[in-house]
């Protein structure tokens, strides 16, 4: 149930009582505000590639997918993958078809991994000291290089051939799927992947995008500092921010990192930030990134469900199985 799943981020609601008291409410609009941007920016990376596929689709909509697949994201059961079909759907009826549809959808996946360890690896460049102490520079480089092989995989073509054989044939040894003729099964998801071919300004456009999505969010956490009337710890600020999201939004980080807010409650203490006052702002800072984005976001959603009633979308759209057929 989506209250099992909420009930596992209260302990965060649980310190709000004791930073209510000193905060600094003025600063609060600019944290806002950031975060707005943040969200914007994300939706500027699905545009961004619905643009690449020949589609020319109204930026509000996107918005509202976007809160609203984070909404989904973060309060059911199987949330991302519940969130990969809304917004598979959403773009169907944005006009895009199965495959264009299916190859935004990983788009934004690698455009958002990649854009992050970009940032990490900015972080670490600028701490580099600090970092090596904290064991982050295997961490931050070897997800570097996975999502920049990423990246390259949907970029070219012919890597992508072989990684998608490699792939297929240890799946179907190992567990027996896919099934049928594996050469038409690999043809299948090379042809989706490769659908759209991406030239390096495109690319970088979706990735800059990406960037600024994370730069948002990071200016948010920034900005709750100043809510909690500390200071901004600029020294190691952004790889604390860095590694903290890679824990919480990437699976493949070895060594498991833990929990985002543990990881940047940590990584700020040992670059000298106080112990308290980062705890206060990251409470701050969860507040506006993760408990009011989980309420605008379903209010996006039932926003999308009333554009359906009333006929301002297709309610029915032609979505075959996300995965290879088996």
């Amino acid at each position: 149930m989506a209250v099992d799943v909420l009930a596992g981020h209260r302990g965060e609601l649980s310190g709000f009582g004791t930073v209510l008291d000193h905060l600094r409410w003025w600063w609060l609009p600019p944290a806002v505000l950031v975060e707005a941007v943040s969200v914007v920016a994300f939706a500027g990376v699905q545009w961004r590639l619905l643009r690449a596929g020949g589609l020319d689709p109204p930026v509000a909509p996107l918005v509202g997918i976007t809160l609203a697949s984070q909404a989904i994201t973060n309060s059911l059961p199987g949330g991302p993958a519940l969130a990969a079909v809304y917004g598979f759907r959403w773009y169907r009826r944005l006009g895009a078809d199965d495959e264009i549809a299916g190859w935004a959808l990983v788009g934004t996946g690698v455009a958002a991994a990649l854009s992050l360890a970009l940032l990490a690896a900015i972080g670490l460049v600028l701490a580099t000291e600090e970092g090596a102490s904290l064991d982050l520079v295997p961490v931050v480089a070897g997800v570097l290089v996975a999502a920049l092989a990423a990246g390259a995989l949907f970029v070219y073509e012919r890597p992508l051939a072989v990684a998608v054989r490699w792939t297929v044939r240890m799946s179907h040894r190992l567990v027996g799927r896919p099934r049928g003729d594996l050469e038409v099964q690999i043809e299948r998801i090379v042809s989706r992947v490769t659908v759209v071919r991406l030239d390096w300004r495109k690319a970088g456009a979706v990735v800059g995008w990406g960037l600024a999505n994370w730069l948002g969010d990071c200016a948010c956490f920034a900005f709750s500092f100043l809510v909690v009337g500390a200071g901004i710890p600029w020294k190691g600020l952004l790889l604390a921010y860095g590694a903290g999201q890679l824990a919480a939004n990437l699976p493949i980080t070895p060594g498991g990192l833990g929990a985002v807010e543990g990881s940047i409650t940590i990584a700020l203490a040992y670059f000298g930030g106080a112990h308290a006052s980062t705890v206060d702002a990251v409470l701050i800072y969860r507040l506006i990134s993760f408990w009011a984005e989980l309420v605008v976001g379903w209010m996006a959603w039932g926003w999308g469900a009333v554009a359906l009633r009333r006929g301002r979308w297709p309610r029915q759209v032609r979505s075959p199985a996300l995965e290879v057929s088996r």
